[in-house]
C-alpha cells in the first residue's frame, strides 16, 4: 500500500503542496498553495481506504455538509473537496496563527485577549445553532487561529445537524473530549446539542482565563463526578461579572443553563465590542466571493465574468449528489436553479427587468452577483434574493437564486409567480423543476417514457 507521504507536488494542476502541518489516525494536513491566485491554503488528505474500513464515510459526508452550511468569519472555511481512488482532499482555510492549544499551554491569557477569542467563539456558535449545526466537540484545540489573530471554529467531524434528533427532539450519541463534555452527554441522557456546545465553551472561557481546566482529576470516574456536580472554583481575581457567568454556563442541569442570547448581554461579555456595520451572515462568503472583492468595481457588462464552477461544484449541486440533501429533505427548499445557453450580460439584463417588474430594486451587482431587495417590510423584514451567475462552459451557465433574508413563504411566492414566469425565455431548465398542485399531479403510471434529455440518475 502506498504511503500518505508520496503525496502529489502539485494536486488537480491547481494546488502545490508543501510541509506537512499535523496528522492524525485517517487524515494529515499539508500546506498547499493555490497556483492561479497564489493564496495559502491547508489540504487536508483523507485515506479512503482506511476510511471505508472503519466506516467513517458518513462522518466524511457531514463534515462536508456542514461545511457548506456554516459560512462564517470565525469558522474555518471550506473551499472545495476533490478526489481520486485513494484520496479525498479538502482544500481548507490556512489558518496561520495555529491552534489557540498552543498559545494557552503556555499559561493563562490577558483578560481583554481572552474575551476577544471568547467573543468570536460565541458568535461562530451562534452562527451555527441558527443554521442547526451543533459541533459537540468545542475545545482549544480545535479552534484555530488566522494571520490577524481571528478565531476560526474548525473540525466539524463530530458535528451533529438539527435532523439527526430523535422523536423526542434530542441527541443521543456520546462524543467530544470528556474535559469539555457537559454532565448530560457524559451521563448518555439524550442532550440538547446547544445547551453542550455552550457547557463546553464555559470550560473553554476557564481555561482562557486560568490556564488549567475546572475539572480535572487523574482518575476518570473522579472527574466525571465533579463534571456532574459542576464542583469547580474561580480565582479570587475573576472579575464578579465573570464568575457569574461561568456559574450560568457551566449549570450541571440543562434546563437552567445560560442561553447565547444571555451571554451577549452579560456586561463583561460587552466589553470592547466595536459596532460593526450590519453584515448579512447568509450570504455566500466562500472563495468566490473574495475573488469578486479583489476585482474591478466597474459594473460594464461586457467586463463582467461569472466565476467557474469546478466538477465538485458541478456534482455536488445535482440533487441525486447533493450531500446537503441528506439531512434537509424536510425543509422548505431556500434555494433554486437554472440553466441559461444565454451569455452573462442577457441574463444580467433579463433579471434586471424582472426585478423592475417585481418592483423589487438591485442594490448589488458585482461579478456574477445581483442582490434583488424587496421595497416594503414583509414578515421577516425586507425581502432580499441573491441570484449568482457561474459559468459551466464559454456558452453555458447556471444561475442560483436564493433567498437572503427575508420570509421564506414570500420568497416562494416571488420565485414561482414572478422569476420562473418572467426568466421563462432565457431558462433551459429548472433545479429543482417547479412541483404542479396536488390536483393536477399525475402518477408515475400514467406517464409515458420520460425524453432521454430528463431521464432519472439511478
Amino acid at each position: 500500500m502506498t504511503s500518505m507521504d508520496s503525496k502529489p507536488s502539485v494536486l488537480m494542476e491547481r494546488y502545490e503542496l508543501g510541509r506537512l502541518l499535523g496528522q492524525g489516525t485517517f487524515a494529515k494536513v499539508y500546506y498547499g498553495r493555490n497556483t492561479h491566485t497564489g493564496q495559502g491554503v491547508a489540504i487536508k488528505v483523507i485515506d479512503k481506504e482506511k476510511v471505508l474500513r472503519v466506516g467513517l464515510t458518513n462522518q466524511i459526508k457531514r463534515e462536508i455538509s456542514i461545511m457548506r452550511l456554516v459560512k462564517h468569519p470565525n469558522i474555518l472555511e471550506l473551499y472545495e473537496v476533490m478526489a481520486t481512488k485513494t484520496k479525498i482532499y479538502f482544500a481548507l482555510e490556512y489558518a496561520k496563527g495555529g491552534e489557540l492549544f498552543d498559545k494557552v499551554s503556555k499559561g493563562r491569557l490577558k483578560e481583554q485577549i481572552a474575551r476577544k477569542y471568547f467573543q468570536q467563539l460565541i458568535n461562530a456558535v451562534d452562527f451555527c445553532h441558527s443554521r442547526g449545526v451543533y459541533h459537540r466537540d468545542l475545545k482549544p484545540e480545535n479552534l484555530l487561529l488566522d494571520e490577524n489573530d481571528n478565531l476560526k471554529v474548525s473540525d466539524f467531524g463530530l458535528s451533529a445537524l438539527a435532523e439527526c434528533k430523535h422523536q423526542d427532539g434530542l441527541l443521543h450519541t456520546t462524543c467530544g473530549t470528556p474535559a469539555y463534555v457537559a454532565p448530560e452527554v457524559i451521563h448518555r441522557k439524550g442532550y440538547e446539542g446547544d445547551k453542550a456546545d455552550i457547557w463546553s465553551c464555559g470550560v473553554i472561557l476557564y481555561v482562557l482565563l486560568t490556564g488549567h481546566l475546572p475539572f480535572h482529576d487523574s482518575n476518570l470516574m473522579e472527574m466525571y463526578r465533579k463534571i456532574g456536580k459542576a464542583q469547580f472554583k474561580c480565582p479570587n481575581w475573576f472579575p464578579p461579572e465573570v464568575k457569574r457567568l461561568l456559574t450560568r454556563m457551566l449549570d450541571p442541569i440543562p434546563a437552567y443553563r445560560i442561553t447565547i442570547a444571555k451571554i451577549k448581554e452579560n456586561a463583561w461579555f460587552k466589553k470592547g465590542t466595536i459596532a460593526r456595520k450590519p453584515r448579512n451572515e447568509t450570504e455566500n462568503t466562500g472563495s468566490e466571493t473574495s475573488d469578486r472583492a479583489s476585482g474591478s468595481s466597474d459594473n460594464k457588462q461586457e467586463e463582467i465574468r461569472p466565476p467557474n464552477l469546478n466538477a465538485f461544484d458541478i456534482i455536488a449541486l445535482s440533487p441525486g449528489f447533493d450531500l446537503t440533501a441528506l439531512f434537509e429533505e424536510c425543509r422548505q427548499k431556500k434555494e433554486a436553479r437554472f440553466t441559461s445557453s444565454k451569455p452573462a450580460s442577457v441574463i444580467i439584463s433579463k433579471l434586471e427587468e424582472v426585478a423592475k417588474f417585481l418592483k423589487m430594486k438591485i442594490c448589488k451587482r458585482e461579478a456574477g452577483l445581483l442582490k434583488l431587495e424587496g421595497t416594503k417590510e414583509g414578515r421577516k423584514g425586507i425581502l432580499s434574493i441573491d441570484a449568482e451567475i457561474f459559468e459551466l462552459t464559454h456558452s453555458f451557465h447556471m444561475v442560483e437564486v436564493k433567498k437572503s433574508n427575508g420570509d421564506t413563504l414570500e420568497y416562494q411566492k416571488v420565485l414561482n409567480e414572478g422569476l420562473r414566469p418572467g426568466l421563462q425565455d432565457i431558462v433551459w431548465t429548472w433545479q429543482p423543476e417547479e412541483e404542479p398542485p396536488p390536483e393536477q399531479r399525475v402518477e408515475p403510471e400514467q406517464l409515458g417514457p420520460l425524453p432521454p434529455q430528463q431521464e432519472q440518475l439511478p
